[in-house]
């Protein structure tokens, strides 16, 4: 193997790396939450406060991730990102009420918003469906171990404090190594290759220019209601199983904790056949079995099926975020792809905090058996919406 083919595999493996380290901080929240709720005496829609302000520091960073990019590299990008979510995960341990939480929660965001955006371009740009789809299986394995660590936290020593004390000590490590190694990032991969093609970062377009595009404004819309979507499920998942279906909560966490590993699992196999099916084909076959999926969550005939239909809805919906990502070109062409992948992910990062909120805003004032009726009519929302990007 050359040098170059070496180096090129290296940063690959520090990306996958970094978004291991993005997902388990949105693991955690789940299965903390009930337990989160009852210290601070919150009622059952409050956690929308927290999602709030997380997003408000994950748009701000993704919207300007290519700017911080540029200045810093994006392994000093990877470096900041870990130090903040660490030092605000630790933060949350220390936090004497749920009012010192919430500036916390947008130093979180803040570093998972620059991120996610800066390596969602970095991989667009440079690599295929199927890197990108390992790229954000990268993220379930991250999203999966999340639920476990905290379950096992709440099982041992029946504190939530516990699990978010592991992640951000492991978040501050992850930042010593991106630091170390910042300057091989800086590099990019494509040193001495003057004759190389244009890439989606090599386009300087206007933002008002790709604001005028039809294309754009459709992703948009798909981002925000996919991650509604993704996270609504994986937030209320573990206290719908608990609290209106009557499982055992080691159970219920595990099942939790399935959820993100059948989402793993499903962008680990998509990365395998993603390039021979297409994006738009992948995404519609996915749709439409996260579709029957949360039909058998909302049906509920008996505990198995409940169960069942969680781990589905994860397993299909997993290829979906990727290959919209990757397909972005194809909505927008590559000359406005950099400015709507940036768009994208704001937009997700709304879509995460506002849709979840809505969804706990449904039980609180009727039911959490309202949650799997939600999460079919947006599932159908964006059937309807990715028809359209794709006339």
């Amino acid at each position: 193997m050359t040098p170059k083919r070496q180096f090129k595999i290296g940063l690959i493996l520090l990306a996958y790396v970094a978004f291991i380290s993005l997902g388990l901080p949105d693991g955690l929240l789940g299965v903390a939450w009930p337990s989160m709720r009852a210290d601070f005496a919150l009622p059952l829609d409050a956690l929308g406060m927290l999602l709030v302000a997380s997003t408000a520091g994950y748009l701000t960073s993704s919207f300007f991730s290519g700017r911080i990019m540029a200045r810093m590299g994006v392994g000093g990008l990877l470096a900041a990102s870990c130090a903040a979510t660490g030092g605000s995960l630790l933060g949350y341990t220390l936090a004497p009420s749920w009012w010192a939480m919430i500036p916390l929660g947008v130093g979180a965001g803040l570093g998972a918003g620059a991120i996610d955006a800066g390596l969602n371009t970095y991989i667009a740009s440079h690599h295929g469906e199927s890197l990108m789809q390992w790229l954000h299986a990268s993220f379930g394995v991250g999203i999966t171990l999340g639920p476990i660590i905290m379950t096992t936290g709440l099982n041992l020593f029946g504190a939530w404090r516990v699990g978010y004390v592991v992640v951000g000590v492991a978040q501050l490590a992850l930042a010593g190594c991106f630091a170390v190694t910042a300057s091989l990032w800086r590099q990019n991969g494509t040193a001495g290759e003057a004759d190389a093609p244009m890439r989606l970062t090599d386009f300087q377009t206007p933002l008002r220019e790709t604001l005028r595009q039809r294309g754009a404004w459709l992703s948009i819309l798909m981002f925000f209601i996919y991650t509604g979507i993704e996270v609504t499920l994986g937030l209320w998942a573990y206290t719908l199983l608990t609290e209106s279906r009557g499982i055992a909560p080691a159970i219920a966490g595990l099942w939790a904790g399935s959820y993100w590993g059948t989402f793993t699992v499903g962008r680990v196999m998509a990365g395998l056949y993603a390039p021979r099916v297409g994006a738009n084909r992948l995404v519609q076959i996915s749709l439409l079995g996260a579709l029957v999926g949360a039909l058998l969550l909302w049906w509920n005939p008996a505990q198995a099926v409940s169960l069942f239909g969680v781990g589905l809805v994860g397993f299909a919906v997993a290829p979906i975020f990727p290959a919209l990502v990757s397909g972005t070109s194809g909505r927008v062409s590559m000359r406005h792809a950099a400015n709507t992948i940036g768009m994208q992910i704001s937009a997700a990062g709304l879509g995460a905090a506002l849709l979840p909120t809505v969804a706990g805003s449904l039980a609180r004032y009727t039911s959490l058996e309202a949650i799997p009726v939600y999460l079919a009519m947006l599932i159908v929302t964006l059937i309807v919406l990715h028809h359209q990007s794709t006339r």
